[in-house]
């Protein structure tokens, strides 16, 4: 018989977080709703493609609302959903750990003997 396939809430959630740029999105759609060109300014080391790629993942995992207003040039607005929003606390301790774990590490480097 197989190994046995365990479901970790941990992997489920990192997966809908995970991703180069998923966290900077998620920071610039905080309390706000910003258009594709926005996003696009705000990260200008992202492709297109992957920008667009991105957005879509988190659409599918219903944290992004895309809104396509009908007129032209088309106008598309990117959003946090109300479950995304309930991503906030769990990122804003996210940010909170790196930022202890940054120093904690450069503190690390910095008394590493001189080799």
């Amino acid at each position: 018989m197989g190994e046995e396939i365990r479901y970790c809430p941990v992997e489920k959630a990192l997966a809908v977080i995970s991703g180069k740029w998923k966290p900077y999105i998620f920071r610039y759609l905080t309390g706000q709703t910003k258009r594709f060109g926005e996003l696009q300014r705000a990260l200008p080391h992202v492709t297109r493609k992957t920008l667009t790629q991105q957005l879509r993942e988190m659409e599918e995992d219903g944290v992004v609302i895309r809104k396509v207003y009908p007129q032209v040039p088309p106008k598309v607005e990117y959003s946090l959903s109300d479950y995304g929003k309930t991503l906030i606390p769990v990122m804003s301790s996210l940010s909170s750990w790196g930022q202890v774990h940054s120093k904690r590490d450069n503190h690390a480097r910095d008394n590493q003997p001189d080799g």
